[in-house]
C-alpha cells in the first residue's frame, strides 16, 4: 500500500478523470510514467496500464474517447486512442514558451 510502483500504487498523482463509458478512474501516476485505469467498482484490488513510459502531468478525454496527455518535461499535449501506446502532438512540443 502507499507510494510504489506496483499496480496497486500510486507515486505522483498529479490528475484524474472519470470515464463514465467504462465507471473507471484514469489517473497520471506521473512517477511511475504511465497512465492507468482504476475500475470504481467495489473489490477492484489494483490499476490496467493504459500508457506506459510517458512524460505525465494532466488529463482530459473528449466526445470520441481519445485520451490527451500534458507533458511537463517536453512541453506538450499528446493525443492517444485507448489502447494504444503511440501519440500524436497535438500542442506544443517545441521546447519551453
Amino acid at each position: 500500500k502507499g507510494e510504489g510502483n506496483g499496480l496497486h500504487q500510486l507515486n505522483w498523482p498529479t490528475d484524474v478523470l472519470i470515464d463514465k463509458e467504462t465507471d473507471s478512474l484514469i489517473i497520471c501516476d506521473a512517477r511511475n510514467k504511465r497512465v492507468v485505469r482504476w475500475s470504481r467498482c467495489s473489490g477492484a484490488t489494483q490499476g490496467e496500464i493504459l500508457i506506459h513510459n510517458i512524460d505525465c502531468y494532466g488529463l482530459a478525454m473528449d466526445e470520441q474517447r481519445y485520451l490527451y496527455v500534458s507533458g511537463y518535461l517536453k512541453h506538450e499535449v499528446r493525443r492517444y486512442k485507448l489502447g494504444e501506446n503511440i501519440g500524436t502532438i497535438v500542442a506544443g512540443g517545441n521546447g519551453q514558451g
